[in-house]
């Protein structure tokens, strides 16, 4: 089992940028994929950004693509959200979550082994 701690989140206005950090621990961090999902209110939870244990492979939403970035230091047993360009229907709490699986579904939440608290993301218009 993984225990994530997701922080970073805050109020911006739009245009802003924030970055978002999820610190794992109880397992090798590098043995493993993650993810950053997130829930807005009255909605499903979407995958927003995944990553491959290496780092050496990124998936994104198409919602953010080209304005999130998703990164790991497996020295530090972290994976990071870099939000650019930050629009109002980005407002969510988002989600960093883990996952075991040898041929990992970034993309499919119910893939993922282990989920963090989530962090409050609000983008003001």
């Amino acid at each position: 089992q993984v225990q994530l701690v997701e922080s970073g989140g805050g109020l911006v206005q739009a245009g802003g940028s924030l970055r978002l950090s999820c610190a794992a621990s109880g397992r090798t961090f590098s043995s493993y994929a993650m993810g950053w999902f997130r829930q807005a209110p009255g909605k499903e939870r979407e995958f927003v950004a995944g990553i491959n244990w290496s780092g050496g492979s990124t998936y994104y939403a198409d919602s953010v693509k080209g304005r999130f970035t998703i990164s790991r230091d497996n020295a530090k047993n972290t994976v990071y959200l870099q939000m650019n360009s930050l629009k109002p229907e980005d407002t969510a709490v988002y989600y960093c979550a883990a996952n075991m699986g040898r041929f990992p579904q970034v993309r499919v939440g119910a893939s993922y082994n282990d989920w963090g608290q989530g962090t409050q993301v609000t983008v003001s218009s």
